[in-house]
């Protein structure tokens, strides 16, 4: 059980702990999805490996070259403008990222 009130001090806030991106091979891997998006096409990126804002920076980055939009969402960026993969995995080579097209 957790101290959450002392008489000396006050309120006692617990630190928040720092969510660690999930493991993965070292590819970062490119997926087409258009299910549960009203047949919009959008561009998945997952296992960069970055933390988060790391993601958030990598997200504006893309957006930026692309000029479409998108988003981070969970551990993956979402990139919105359709089947952009080629373009993507040739900035994320850039980058110095091991990038494979996965999917249809």
């Amino acid at each position: 059980m957790a101290l959450v009130y002392s008489t000396d001090v006050g309120r006692i806030k617990e630190e928040p702990e720092q969510e660690l991106p999930p493991e993965g091979d070292g590819i970062v891997r490119l997926y087409k999805e258009t299910k549960g998006r009203k047949g919009a096409g959008v561009v998945l990126v997952t296992g960069t490996g970055l933390d988060k804002d790391g993601l958030k920076e990598l997200c504006s980055f893309l957006k930026k070259k692309l000029g479409v939009g998108g988003s981070v969402e969970d551990w993956d960026v979402v990139i919105q403008g359709g089947d952009k993969r080629p373009q993507i995995q040739a900035l994320l080579e850039q980058k110095g990222f091991k990038v494979k097209i996965a999917g249809g």
